[in-house]
C-alpha cells in the first residue's frame, strides 16, 4: 500500500520536475527560504511520531480525490501558462496531499492532516508581504521614537534623526523572522499540543509576535546608533543584534507555550476504530488512475506554450519626434531605468522643454515566454558610484489626459535624497492594464486561445524634491504631447 503511494508521489514530482526544481532553486539561492530543505523531512518525522496510532487507521482509496487532482492540475496549467511560479508550486504541494488522500483514504489523511499542512511551508512564499512589513516597521519605529521624545522625520521607509539617517531596507522588513517563526511555531505546536484550538492559537501568536518584535528590534537598533553617535549598529552588527533578539523572543515564546503542553500519552490513542484495509488491487488501480490524471497537464502546457514560428521579420518599434517645446535626448548613466530580460525592442529618451525633464521608456516583446516577459523580475547589481534606486511606495490611480481616462501604476523610486515619480501601464493585444495581475490574466487568455502574446510597457518618470506635484504636471504635459505617437508606434508593431 505504501509502495503504491510512493510510486505515485515520485511520478508526480517527475512529471512536474520544472516546478519542483524552481522551489529547490529558491531554497538554495535565498537565505529567506533555506528552511525549505527541512520542511519535507520534518513533516515525515511528524508522521513517523504517530506510527503507533496510525496502525489502527483503515486504508481505503478515495475515488472522488481524482476529481480534486484534476481541478488542481487545471489550476497548475493556468499558472504555468500565465507564468505564476508560486501558484504552480502550491498546486504541486496540494496535488501531493490530494494524492495521499486519493490512494490512502480520508481517514489516514485526517489523522496526518497537520504534517500534511506543514508541507505547504516548502513553497517559497512571502516576498509579496515585504512592502507592508517595511511600512509597518518604519511606522512602528517612528511612533516609539516620538513617544520617547526624540525628534524624527519620516518619509516612506526613510527615517531621519538629528544624529543620522536610517532606511528600512528589505533585510530589515522582518520577513525572515516571520517565516522562521511560523515554521518553528507550527513544529512546536505539532509536537506539544493535540488540541486543534491550542495549535491554531500558538500558530497565530507565532505569526503576530515576530512582526511586533521586528518593530522593537528596529527601534532598538536606531536607538543604539542614536545614543552612540552612529558608532554602533550601523553595519552588519545590527543584523547580528536582530537575530540575537529574535532568538530571545522565540525562547520566551516556547517557554510560555510549554505551560499548556498536552500529555504525550494523548498522541498514542488510536485515531479511528480499527477496520479492514482495502485489497491491494484497489490501491494499484487508484494509484494508476491518479498518475494518469496528473500526467495530462504538463504535455498540454508544453503544447500551449510552444514558441510560435515567425517567418517574417519583426516590425520595428518607432516613436515620432515630440512636438515643440519638447526635445528628446539620450538617457544618462545613472538614470533610473526598468530592466527586462530577453531581447525586447526598447526606446528610452529624456524629454526636456527647457525647464523640466521627463523620461519616457517604451518596451515591446513580440512574443512573451518564461524568462522573457514584461513582468519577469530582473536582479539589479550594485555599481560603484551609481545611484541605488529602490521602490518605496506604489499605488494604482486613474489620470485624465486630453479627455481620456488612463489607468496607471504610480510609484516612487528613491536613491538617497533623489526621488522619482513614476507612471507605468501595460498593453496586451491592444488592451491596456495598470495591474500586473490583470496583465497575467490577459497573457494567459492570449496563450490559451492562440491570440497575440506580444506585450508592451510604457513608463514615464520625473524627479522632484519635496512635492511630487511639479513632476506630475511635467509628466501630464509630456504625455498629452506624446500619447498619440505612443499609440501609433504600438499599433504598428501589434499588426
Amino acid at each position: 500500500m505504501h509502495g503504491y503511494l510512493a510510486v505515485a508521489l515520485l511520478a508526480l514530482v517527475l512529471m512536474h520536475a520544472s516546478t519542483a526544481a524552481s522551489m529547490v532553486w529558491l531554497w538554495w539561492r535565498s537565505p529567506t527560504f533555506n528552511h525549505g530543505f527541512l520542511v519535507l523531512p520534518v513533516a515525515g518525522w511528524l508522521i513517523w511520531r504517530q506510527r503507533a496510532s496510525l496502525r489502527d487507521v483503515a486504508r481505503q482509496p478515495w475515488p472522488p480525490g481524482l476529481l480534486l487532482l484534476a481541478m488542481l492540475g487545471a489550476v497548475w496549467l493556468l499558472a504555468d501558462v500565465a507564468n505564476v511560479p508560486v501558484l504552480q508550486q502550491y498546486c504541486l504541494i496540494l496535488m501531493g496531499i490530494a494524492t495521499v488522500a486519493t490512494i490512502q483514504g480520508r481517514a489516514l489523511t485526517a489523522a496526518i492532516a497537520f504534517p500534511l499542512c506543514y508541507t505547504l511551508l516548502a513553497v517559497p512564499f512571502g516576498e509579496v508581504l515585504m512592502p507592508a512589513l517595511i511600512d509597518f516597521t518604519a511606522s512602528f519605529t517612528v511612533a516609539l521614537l516620538r513617544l520617547m521624545g526624540i525628534p524624527v522625520f519620516h518619509e516612506n521607509n526613510f527615517i531621519s534623526l538629528p544624529t543620522g539617517n536610517w532606511s528600512v531596507a528589505d533585510a530589515c522588513s522582518g520577513l525572515r523572522y516571520l517565516i522562521a517563526s511560523v515554521a518553528l511555531g507550527m513544529l512546536y505546536a505539532a509536537v506539544n499540543y493535540r488540541s486543534t484550538r491550542k495549535r491554531l492559537t500558538f500558530i497565530a501568536v507565532s505569526l503576530a509576535l515576530p512582526i511586533l518584535a521586528n518593530g522593537l528590534r528596529a527601534c532598538m537598533v536606531v536607538l543604539i546608533g542614536h545614543w552612540t553617535d552612529m558608532r554602533l549598529a550601523t553595519g552588519v552588527d545590527h543584523l547580528i543584534y536582530g537575530w540575537l533578539f529574535f532568538g530571545v523572543v522565540m525562547a520566551l515564546l516556547f517557554w510560555c507555550g510549554i505551560r499548556w503542553r498536552d500529555a504525550e500519552s494523548q498522541s498514542l490513542r488510536p485515531c479511528a476504530p480499527p477496520t479492514a484495509n482495502a485489497p491491494a488491487a484497489c490501491f494499484a488501480r487508484i494509484a494508476i488512475a491518479a498518475m494518469t490524471v496528473c500526467a495530462i497537464w504538463p504535455p498540454l502546457a508544453a503544447y500551449i506554450l510552444r514558441t510560435p514560428v515567425d517567418t517574417a521579420p519583426p516590425p520595428q518599434l518607432a516613436l515620432a519626434a515630440p512636438p515643440p517645446p519638447w526635445r528628446a535626448g539620450p538617457m544618462r548613466p545613472g538614470d533610473w531605468q526598468m530592466l527586462h530580460q530577453g531581447q525586447p525592442q526598447r526606446i528610452s529618451h529624456n524629454y526636456s522643454d527647457g525647464q523640466r525633464s521627463v523620461s519616457l521608456q517604451l518596451t515591446w516583446y513580440r512574443h512573451q515566454r518564461e524568462g522573457a516577459e514584461l513582468l519577469t523580475q530582473v536582479q539589479r547589481t550594485a555599481v560603484s558610484g551609481a545611484p541605488q534606486w529602490e521602490e518605496v511606495s506604489a499605488t494604482q490611480r486613474t489620470i485624465v489626459i486630453a479627455g481620456r481616462r488612463l489607468a496607471v501604476r504610480q510609484s516612487v523610486q528613491q536613491a538617497a535624497s533623489d526621488k522619482l515619480l513614476v507612471w507605468r501601464w501595460y498593453r496586451q493585444s491592444g488592451d491596456q492594464a495598470a495591474s500586473p495581475h490583470v496583465l497575467k490574466l490577459m497573457l494567459a487568455k492570449a496563450k490559451l486561445t492562440g491570440g497575440n502574446d506580444g506585450g508592451a510597457e510604457v513608463i514615464l518618470a520625473s524627479s522632484y524634491d519635496e512635492r511630487p506635484a511639479a513632476a506630475e504636471a511635467a509628466m501630464r504635459d509630456l504625455l498629452s504631447a506624446m500619447l498619440p505617437a505612443i499609440e501609433q508606434g504600438l499599433r504598428h508593431v501589434e499588426r
